[in-house]
């Protein structure tokens, strides 16, 4: 759905481009934007791989595990209805810790997992569960402590003080996960006095 937008949007462009005679203007964007986004990715990448390998590492550690042990207090409550010994609490776990640490794309396979996970306890299969409406609110609005990709865009155009970011990410982050979390909390208490 999102790549029929994306081509909707580039065609309106090209088609205003070319009614009001300004198609060399796209010609230099296509062109500038391209080595800009090269560069963008090769700035990137290094921080990404840093960070995806830091994660294995404490995966292939046991500090995930450790890690997991240490929230799982807190993710018994926020999903009650996942049995404790469940394989998705661990992979929500390491989620959250690639969450934290700002890498996006290190937590998505661990989501993707823990979804899988949630999915075979899913007793209505064509409709998401509370644990996954749960863990989809957790996972998009997430605490991050250190928001490293958002750290390493700063970096790369060349922010006077690209650290400045992480308290205000922190706060962000904290208030949007406490609003989801609480709004979830009283959404499916109310469905439980509907049943």
């Amino acid at each position: 759905m999102v790549g029929y937008i994306w081509a909707f949007l580039i065609g309106v462009g090209i088609i205003y481009s070319l009614i009001t005679g300004n198609i060399n203007i796209i010609n230099e964007s296509i062109l500038t934007n391209a080595n800009e986004a090269l560069d963008l990715i090769l700035n990137l990448l290094p921080i990404i791989v840093l960070w995806t390998g830091i994660l294995k590492i404490a995966e292939v550690s046991g500090l995930l595990d450790k890690f997991a042990k240490l929230l799982s207090p807190l993710l018994y409550k926020l999903f009650p209805d996942v049995p404790k010994d469940n394989k998705a609490l661990g992979y929500i776990s390491s989620n959250i810790a690639a969450n934290m640490l700002g890498l996006g794309s290190a937590a998505t396979p661990a989501g993707l997992k823990a979804m899988n996970e949630l999915q075979k306890i899913n007793p209505k299969k064509d409709t998401a569960s509370s644990p996954m409406v749960t863990f989809l609110i957790l996972n998009t609005a997430g605490v991050t402590l250190i928001p490293t990709t958002i750290l390493a865009l700063r970096v790369a155009y060349k922010s006077a003080s690209p650290s400045e970011i992480i308290l205000p990410a922190i706060i962000a982050t904290a208030c949007s996960s406490i609003a989801g979390l609480t709004l979830d909390y009283f959404i499916r208490k109310k469905q439980k006095r509907w049943k």
